[in-house]
């Protein structure tokens, strides 16, 4: 076999770092079952006019098809697609077992997304999401909307990164003013907006104009609202102060003074309102998140949602929700990449239990068994070479410990400190901090 050429965009991680995102996965799914979120996953196909259906995704889905097709079988089996987030699938699931669900439907979703975009630092073609979203029928209240911040701000805040800041927005502050401003595209206003970092104000002037029918005035009113942010319930003077009234507009600046002023008792600085996030997928309706790592900020969000309230319905029934979703993927690539992340060995193992002799292994093996049911991670020699030679792959690996069986009793070695002391496999327990390995920011010697 050649040497295989790597595929952009498809991460491998090596031992240690997969063991960083372990330990991140781990710290995320703690802090979501702890406000009340219970575990799911969908499959990772669904049909194409599904994920079609909403936002302009159409050039990012992967068609999955069979190499040797039938053409003339049955058009579902040649019209399914790999998920390219993993709201749509949650709001299939909700309709399918409606009936079956407890309403308000807290539940968080940790599973790989693919997306067929160029990759680049911190984008990728195969992701890891994880995902909370709360679902209820027929309405759902706007107090959930302030909740989302909450979970993600204790979410991150459990990582060893750089500190995060959400910024927040509200769908029906902009629909709103656009409309009071006469503008009846407001999708199309909004995604032009979204492009606003990407290509500038003069940018987004002309697309206004071409995309949504926008005047040189309204298009100067668009942006005068974009261009408000503020870390607290201040930004409300700002959009009255713009001098556009909408019973939608009033609506919005309630909803996001509240999650605002929620984030703010939680979480000081946590928070910060601005105008500018549209969020490009068509099916928000009312608050939008997106989550800027400080020092990263280049990059864009880490970590985005929002509410929706016809993503999910059935006949007269509709499924309101809000969700937000942290990119782990993204995020851990954007710390690889910076040598930001470490750990503290690159094995699970704490003990390495030497070998005396080929004869001998079944009283080293003994050994570790009896270390393992206790907690603690153990391996076996793999050759009964010298004692120096066993305890240099010990040092290579990582291993902290080296344990020596002997007929007079065992001994145990910290191989950093050298001290070798006497021990019983079924007394003896390693420090804690030795136990299983440390992850933390590069250069604090975890």
């Amino acid at each position: 076999m050649s040497k295989p050429t790597p595929i952009s965009g498809f991460p491998e991680w090596t031992p240690a770092q997969r063991m960083i995102e372990q330990f991140v996965l781990d710290r995320i799914r703690t802090t979501f079952e702890l406000y009340g979120f219970a575990p799911l996953e969908t499959r990772s196909v669904e049909p194409l006019d599904q994920l079609l259906r909403k936002g302009d995704t159409a050039k990012e889905v992967y068609l999955l098809r069979r190499l040797q097709a039938d053409t003339d079988g049955p058009a579902g089996d040649d019209a399914l697609g790999l998920h390219f987030d993993l709201t749509v699938p949650f709001a299939r699931y909700v309709l399918e077992n409606a009936g079956k669900l407890q309403f308000p439907f807290r539940r968080y979703q940790i599973q790989k997304v693919w997306r067929g975009e160029r990759p680049q630092e911190g984008r990728y073609r195969e992701f890891l999401q994880a995902d909370i979203d709360i679902v209820d029928r027929d309405t759902l209240p706007a107090h959930y909307e302030a909740e989302m911040p909450l979970v993600i701000g204790d979410a991150l805040r459990s990582l060893p990164i750089p500190p995060v800041r959400i910024q927040v927005n509200n769908r029906k502050i902009c629909e709103g003013f656009y409309r009071g401003i006469g503008l009846t595209d407001a999708e199309a206003a909004l995604r032009a907006v979204d492009k606003l970092d990407k290509i500038g104000p003069a940018g987004v002037t002309e697309l206004l104009a071409s995309t949504a029918g926008a005047s040189e005035a309204q298009a100067k009113a668009v942006l005068a609202l974009a261009e408000i942010s503020a870390p607290d319930a201040s930004f409300a003077d700002a959009v009255r102060g713009l001098g556009v009234s909408d019973p939608l507009l009033d609506e919005g600046v309630a909803e996001l003074t509240a999650v605002v002023e929620t984030a703010a008792a939680h979480a000081p600085g946590l928070c910060v309102a601005d105008l500018r996030i549209a969020r490009g997928l068509d099916y928000y309706t009312g608050t939008v998140y997106e989550t800027q790592m400080i020092g990263y900020e280049r990059f864009g969000s880490i970590c985005s949602g929002g509410r929706y309230d016809n993503l999910a319905s059935s006949g007269n029934v509709r499924f309101p929700g809000v969700g937000i979703s942290i990119g782990v993927t993204r995020l851990l690539g954007l710390l690889f990449g910076a040598e930001a992340l470490s750990v503290s060995r690159s094995v699970p193992t704490c003990v390495l239990v030497a070998v005396t002799a080929e004869e001998d292994r079944a009283a080293s093996d003994a050994v570790a068994a009896a270390l393992r049911s206790r907690g603690v991670p153990t391996e076996v020699s793999p050759s009964a070479a010298k004692f120096g030679k066993q305890i240099r792959y010990a040092e290579r690996r990582g291993i902290p410990y080296v344990w020596f069986p002997g007929a007079g009793g065992d001994e145990v070695k910290d191989i950093r400190s050298g001290e070798q002391v006497p021990a019983a496999a079924g007394e003896w327990t390693p420090p804690r901090a030795d136990l299983k390995p440390l992850v933390g920011p590069a250069g604090t010697g975890v």
